[in-house]
């Protein structure tokens, strides 16, 4: 979906105020913080994308915000698109100093951070669906805002993209399983502060999993997100690679970050990657 108003003028949509980022700068980029820069552009094809290609020369901790994404990608090559400044569009670059094998909980430990931080700026009810999606109640009904892509860039660096609908009205959303803070009654839909309080709660839980050299279960990572997880404990279908599809009852996550269905057999299997849909008991 394209913005009615397009990108042109800096207040072409009162309602949508553009960042500060001047002031976000002075709030986030801190002498031993994790942020190291912050950089909001007007327009961009993929802030993933931009980060990467410049990934070798900066340092972990970057940060690129985009009023607007022409070419926003989510997983398994889905486009993200939205009308100018009715949500957040940001990537982050990180260089973790912890086991490889473990970087596949990145996605989900930013999924945490995001419904923590959202939770508590916006004052909504918020909820993960695995592996990275970010669910609201609208009308008492599930609906996905927000979602997570995170890509290697070169041998030792992660560009993880997080886009957050945050004032997209109804006639706005680009599919009816998508929501918004706004059609969440959030209490604020600033998107100066939900921008601080999403990055602060992932240097937070970033800085905690590093510092246990990644592990899952000894950062209080595997727990939470497990907590906050709307699949477990739901029958789902799981559509895998090779149209293949499994479906049971999402009942874990292993140490892997991998979604354990327990099948019709009695088996469990382990998901790694695919497409889960929640299904109606």
């Amino acid at each position: 979906m394209t913005s009615s108003q397009g990108s042109g003028g800096r207040w072409s949509d009162l309602d949508r105020p553009p960042l500060n980022a001047p002031a976000l700068r002075r709030a986030l980029v801190l002498p031993d913080g994790l942020w190291t820069s912050l950089d909001v552009v007007t327009a961009t094809g993929s802030t993933n994308s931009d980060l990467a290609a410049r990934a070798d020369e900066l340092p972990e901790g970057a940060v690129l915000v985009a009023e607007e994404q022409t070419s926003g990608r989510g997983r398994l090559d889905r486009t993200w698109t939205a009308p100018a400044r009715s949500g957040l569009f940001l990537s982050v670059l990180l260089k973790p100093a912890v086991p490889v094998h473990r970087w596949g909980w990145l996605p989900l430990l930013t999924g945490v951070a995001a419904a923590t931080g959202l939770a508590k700026a916006a004052g909504v009810d918020t909820s993960l669906k695995w592996p990275n999606d970010v669910l609201v109640s609208v009308a008492g009904e599930e609906r996905k805002t927000g979602g997570i892509l995170a890509e290697r860039a070169g041998a030792d660096a992660i560009v993880v993209g997080l886009g957050i609908n945050v004032t997209l009205r109804e006639d706005e959303l680009p599919v009816p399983a998508a929501g918004s803070l706004l059609l969440a009654g959030a209490v604020s839909t600033d998107r100066d502060t939900l921008l601080r309080a999403v990055l602060r709660s992932l240097e937070q839980w970033y800085g905690d999993w590093v510092r246990a050299d990644g592990d899952p279960d000894a950062s209080g990572l595997q727990a939470a997100y497990t907590a906050g997880c709307a699949t477990l404990g739901r029958r789902v279908r799981a559509e895998l690679p090779g149209e293949r599809m499994l479906e049971g009852e999402a009942v874990a996550l292993d140490g892997d970050g991998r979604l354990v269905v327990a099948t019709e057999g009695g088996g469990t299997e382990a998901v790694g990657a695919g497409d889960i849909v929640h299904l109606r008991t």
